[in-house]
């Protein structure tokens, strides 16, 4: 009986140890990891993940690497992510865009090809135009296009959310505006700051150098509130235009991804973003922080998208 006990310790023993085994293979993070972005150089979302990262990857012990795939409005991106393998090595960064095009194109891979791992922040939309501008308010460059039916708005891509909140504010100011999409908010820039634009609408973070330099100016926030960074800056509200934007920042990842995947991911964001060191970075760039977990991103995400299709019926863009 002794000897017959010893050998099924012996084989649970062995059993255990190859568990182990089993579960360090799998261990996660391990090696290099991909952060896909729709985002050309420069624009909110490049500039947003190579910051997280910056941060993120002592404390996961990754080398994070960030792959830039602008074109067809996040639809290249998220088709590289969503037939990736679902094993932790690659993600795409998630803001609104990615809903707003597959709702307004036949996709192969919409966001439902994707899973939302994480949310981390709502990232406030603001109205910006170049120093030497005449206009001083978002109702001075209004009614400028009301008044010549000359004005030019510009917009990170022909999908964003950016967008739909500057055919919005067309409506319901009465301004018949020509809406121009970029790539990204980089090239936007540019012709924001040669004059080709009246004025843009992007985040704090992708204008902040330029606005240091002094070189732009913001017209409105497209929030409930007035920035704590800009308190003498009205919403768009306070100056007649009912347009108020909610745009988040997360992590999908491909289906099916590992629970240790999910749960490493979970753990990590959760420690950044109480890190002092991140937390003066995102507040600087007036990111609001809004952690969700896998469960809640994922019931986000559907929610958002009703909203958003709701919006397009709206402006009559979809049926």
């Amino acid at each position: 009986m002794s000897r017959h006990m010893s050998l099924r310790a012996a084989l649970f023993c062995a059993a255990a140890l190859l568990a182990g085994a089993s579960f360090a293979q799998v261990k996660y993070p391990q090696g290099t990891v991909t952060m896909v972005t729709h985002s050309s150089p420069g624009g909110g979302s490049d500039v947003f993940v190579r910051e997280l990262v910056r941060h993120l990857g002592p404390l996961m012990g990754v080398t994070f690497v960030v792959e830039n795939r602008p074109g067809g409005s996040g639809a290249k991106a998220v088709a590289k992510v969503a037939t990736s393998p679902p094993d932790g090595a690659t993600f795409y960064v998630t803001t609104p865009t990615y809903i707003q095009t597959t709702l307004l194109s036949k996709l192969e891979f919409g966001y439902d090809s994707l899973d939302p791992l994480v949310t981390l922040f709502r990232d406030p939309e603001i109205l910006y135009t170049r120093v030497q501008s005449p206009f001083k308010t978002l109702a001075d460059a209004v009614t400028y296009a009301k008044q010549t039916g000359k004005g030019k708005w510009g917009t990170a891509n022909p999908t964003s959310l950016e967008r739909i909140a500057l055919e919005k504010l067309n409506k319901v100011s009465g301004a018949k505006a020509a809406v121009v999409s970029h790539e990204g908010g980089g090239d936007m820039m540019i012709n924001v700051l040669n004059g080709s634009l009246d004025m843009g609408v992007g985040e704090v973070q992708e204008i902040l150098p330029q606005l240091q330099a002094g070189k732009v100016k913001v017209l409105g926030v497209l929030e409930e509130r007035r920035l704590e960074q800009y308190p003498d800056v009205p919403t768009a509200k306070e100056q007649g235009f009912d347009v108020v934007v909610t745009k988040f920042r997360g992590i999908a990842g491909p289906k099916n991804l590992p629970t240790a995947v999910v749960q490493a991911w979970e753990q990590a964001v959760q420690k950044v973003l109480a890190q002092p060191d991140y937390q003066k970075i995102y507040r600087q760039d007036n990111l609001i922080p809004a952690y969700k977990g896998q469960a809640e991103s994922r019931e986000f995400t559907r929610a958002f998208a009703k909203e958003v299709a709701a919006s397009l019926r709206d402006l009559g863009v979809i049926k």
